[in-house]
């Protein structure tokens, strides 16, 4: 955040305000080096924002109900969820001049040209659970760097029945597990979801459930090879809202309806208990961890993001700028350091030693910001720059 707001402690205020849907947003996600960032909402519509323009450059409706989730698959594939349907879709860089640009606000009734349909996944979720995504780890013997789409990328949904979690490996749509509520406890639906390779062969499955419970499944080395939860706690009164996984920290952190943050190992220890903390803030919508893990994020109901310390988990800022709920938040990706030489370039164009034009200096500031995007209830999405 700009150091001078936090010397005269003047209120932060966002570095820019998108507007363009006509109903709640629920899913926002950057991509493309932070080039791009998604935005959802309960229409069904999905925008592809042009970030250092502040413009969109594809708009169309994903989904005849909400869109839940985004997250992308490289950088030329993204991913929409809906209650009903899960949807990977192909909008190419060089193919977003062919899609519409008219927002919802502007015209919500109208049909427009979609990106290419790659593959489709039925979900049955009966609420606002998302659904979460992992690469399958490859040894670096096996990768190809010039075929990329040889990677597989797991999917996990909820399933028909409450309480199941169905994976599913794309692009060869093969069930890889079903994961089953812990008949011991009473968990209620599945509300959030999470995937984490602890080493390079044995999957975890995260859930956050109705009653509070969050566990951790992996699947049984014994020859039945069933999936068993490895870890339960019950660190919320209300029904958990958001979880969020972060391999730099070693932890995953939930959010609920409740006030309370918990904070858990993902290599579970019977000896340590999950680090909780009470906000006073109840209906805390998403949470998300930045790449590096140093910082987190939450959406409330209360209008509010927070952001809060990972490693004390204390509350360092509060920003302030919606009038009804915010729901949706996310950082921006972390830039790798492959991505230092691109820094100088207009969309991955090199420019040499010759001075930057204006788009191309726009274009290194905006992969150069520490973005914080807030989707709301009123439409509209905050783009904010922290830390």
């Amino acid at each position: 955040m700009d150091w001078r707001q936090e010397r005269d402690h003047s209120p932060a205020q966002p570095v820019y305000i998108l507007r363009g849907h006509s109903a709640q947003i629920h899913a926002v996600h950057f991509l493309r080096q932070n080039l791009r960032l998604l935005s959802g909402d309960a229409d069904g519509w999905v925008v592809l924002w042009n970030v250092p323009i502040k413009r969109p450059v594809a708009v169309w409706r994903a989904h005849k109900d909400a869109v839940l989730g985004l997250e992308s698959w490289d950088d030329d594939r993204i991913i929409t969820y809906a209650t009903t349907l899960a949807s990977v879709e192909h909008p190419l860089i060089e193919d977003e001049g062919n899609l519409s640009t008219t927002l919802p606000i502007e015209d919500a009734e109208s049909e427009r040209k979609a990106p290419w349909l790659l593959h489709s996944l039925p979900v049955n979720a009966l609420n606002f659970c998302s659904f979460a995504t992992c690469r399958v780890p490859v040894p670096e013997e096996n990768t190809d760097p010039k075929n990329p789409s040889t990677e597989k990328l797991l999917v996990a949904v909820p399933g028909v029945q409450d309480g199941h979690i169905n994976v599913t490996s794309l692009p060869s749509h093969e069930r890889v597990a079903t994961i089953l509520d812990p008949k011991d406890i009473k968990t209620g639906m599945v509300m959030a979801i999470g995937l984490h390779y602890p080493d390079n062969n044995r999957l975890h499955v995260i859930a956050g459930y109705e009653s509070g419970f969050v566990c951790i499944f992996a699947e049984s080395t014994t020859a039945t090879k069933q999936w068993q939860a490895i870890y339960t706690h019950k660190s919320h009164t209300q029904p958990v809202l958001s979880l969020n996984v972060s391999p730099l920290a070693g932890y995953f952190y939930s959010s609920s309806a409740d006030d309370i943050l918990a904070r858990h190992l993902l290599t579970p220890d019977r000896t340590v208990e999950p680090k909780v903390v009470r906000t006073k803030h109840a209906g805390q919508q998403s949470l998300t961890v930045r790449p590096d893990g140093r910082i987190f994020a939450t959406a409330g109901w209360d209008a509010r993001v927070r952001v809060y310390s990972a490693k004390t988990m204390k509350e360092l800022a509060v920003l302030k700028w919606h009038k009804e709920g915010v729901y949706a938040v996310a950082f921006a990706t972390g830039q790798d350091d492959d991505d230092d030489a691109a820094a100088d370039s207009g969309d991955g164009m090199a420019v040499g030693k010759r001075e930057m034009t204006v788009s191309e200096q726009r274009v290194r500031k905006t992969r150069e910001t520490h973005w914080l995007a807030a989707g709301s209830k009123d439409g509209k999405v905050s783009l904010w720059d922290v830390y």
